[in-house]
């Protein structure tokens, strides 16, 4: 960020980059309000004080934080049933949950997030992104696909923002191609005296600055019950889409994010939201997106901006905010949604290559994250698919060899061998594996070759003593590592059997 300072091609690129995302926030804030069920301000300053609260407090350089559809998914009953006061009480008492989570090191989690959810979360999300422009296209997608009324000059406007959007920044990247996109169509249309849709019909923009506030909500136990449930689902969402988010932005800047940081970062700017009467959010991809890939911003300060301009724009030039058309954003945002899909994961060749199993996970990442409208969903869905599939991989690669010896003294025992990872799934079934009524009177299962993870396993092992204990036949384990060997004699006999 210092650096940044003292370089003024660095600190141009990131001041175009804030103006771009800001006026970029602008319609989506005020979307997002209305599907909450609140006032257009109440979005618009989430939008501002996330932004600049989290260019301080995040752990992500760079990524753009606001209202979001899927917060706003999660607390509209909370507005529509008791109130605004409520909503904010919701929105801090969530963002304290994501202080809490922070600090526990939930964010770690996120290493056992698999690559083929990760794709689908992109993919979900660059659609998710185009389906939020048909309505302006003339087509709304609630309740099914419906033919809407839009001027005919919206198509040829959107055209052209998008050819300037792929070839603009083959020629310079100067100034960002959004930018210029949203200027010359804003141009066009006052000079031509075009009507079509502009920001102004989506809803009415502040005129004052945002104040603190105290919700006005009775502080009892029958409160907490009311908004706790809001609140933690909130939560939970808002961290799961900025981790994503954030994890995004590292791979396509090659850098790392402290996600710790960024999980209690986002808590913090959600109660600060809160108590200036916004309806709070989390990290949006689109916005981000615009920011690091179709601006090239990497420093805090285009986050801290993009809050400050949107402010400005909408309380000092509202009037001329309200003229630009939403034909030039549409086609950003298009742009957008093209440039987040992961293509390679869809061509045939990749397809061909790719494990089954890694492309089905994938798939149902996007399905019911385009279905339900709700990234958590999806993403919940496609790990749990994925864990399953492991498991059932792994299972099948747990194997039980027998072998029958014979010692000098003419006596012979049953020595099993048994290779691979046990655990819940795998050593369900262990117990069927083995001859209990011919192998001899004494017994070896040598477990040299595997790893003994949970209580499952050492339930299966007693369980497999058991039956051959009730023949009379002794039975030795042999071969346990340290940590299965500490496992086996921890709980072997304290566990009841079924």
């Amino acid at each position: 960020m210092v650096a940044a300072l003292r370089s003024p091609r660095i600190l141009r690129r990131e001041v175009l980059a804030g103006l771009v995302v800001a006026l970029a926030l602008i319609p989506e804030a005020i979307s997002f309000s209305i599907l909450a069920g609140v006032d257009p301000r109440v979005g618009l300053f989430a939008s501002f004080t996330m932004a600049v609260s989290i260019a301080f407090l995040g752990g992500r350089p760079a990524m753009i934080t606001g209202a979001t559809g899927a917060i706003a998914l999660v607390i509209a009953p909370v507005a529509a049933e008791y109130g605004l006061d409520y909503l904010l009480a919701t929105v801090i008492l969530g963002g304290v949950f994501q202080v809490v989570f922070g600090l526990l090191g939930t964010a770690q989690l996120m290493r056992l997030l698999p690559r083929s959810v990760m794709v689908g979360f992109v993919n979900a999300l660059a659609i998710l992104i185009f389906i939020a422009q048909l309505p302006q296209l003339g087509l709304d997608t609630h309740g099914g696909l419906h033919i809407v009324g839009v001027p005919w000059m919206v198509f040829p406007l959107v055209a052209l923002g998008i050819v300037i959007l792929v070839f603009l920044p083959r020629l310079t990247t100067v100034v960002p191609a959004p930018l210029v996109v949203i200027v010359i169509i804003t141009a066009l249309v006052l000079a031509g005296g075009i009507d079509v849709p502009n920001v102004s019909g989506e809803g009415e923009l502040p005129r004052s600055l945002p104040s603190m506030l105290i919700p006005d909500v009775p502080f009892t136990l029958e409160t907490l019950q009311i908004i706790a449930p809001y609140a933690f689902a909130m939560a939970m969402v808002g961290l799961l889409e900025s981790l994503m988010t954030a994890k995004l932005v590292d791979d396509i800047t090659d850098t790392h994010s402290n996600k710790s940081r960024e999980s209690w970062g986002q808590g913090a700017a959600n109660v600060i939201t809160g108590f200036f009467g916004g309806m709070g959010g989390c990290a949006m991809i689109g916005q981000t997106i615009i920011n690091v890939k179709g601006s090239g911003a990497r420093t805090r300060i285009s986050t801290f901006l993009a809050g400050v301009f949107l402010l400005i724009l909408v309380v000092g030039f509202g009037d001329i905010v309200g003229k630009i058309p939403m034909a030039a954003l549409v086609a950003v945002m298009i742009i957008v949604s093209v440039g987040t899909f992961d293509w390679h994961s869809i061509s045939p060749a990749n397809l061909k290559r790719m494990p089954k199993s890694e492309t089905l996970v994938m798939l149902t990442t996007v399905v019911f994250v385009v279905v339900t409208h709700n990234l958590a969903i999806g993403v919940v869905a496609g790990v749990i698919l994925a864990f399953m599939l492991f498991a059932r991989r792994i299972y099948h690669l747990v194997g039980v060899d027998r072998e029958l010896i014979e010692e000098a003294d003419g006596t012979a025992y049953a020595r099993y061998t048994v290779t691979g990872e046990l655990f819940f799934a795998s050593s369900n079934d262990l117990v069927y594996q083995f001859n209990y009524v011919e192998d001899p009177e004494r017994v070896v299962i040598d477990l040299s070759q595997s790893h003994v993870w949970d209580a499952s396993t050492v339930a299966a092992l007693d369980g497999i003593e058991t039956k051959y204990n009730r023949k009379d036949k002794s039975v030795q384990i042999v071969g346990l590592n340290e940590a299965s060997s500490h496992m086996h004699e921890r709980l072997t006999g304290q566990l009841p059997s079924h």
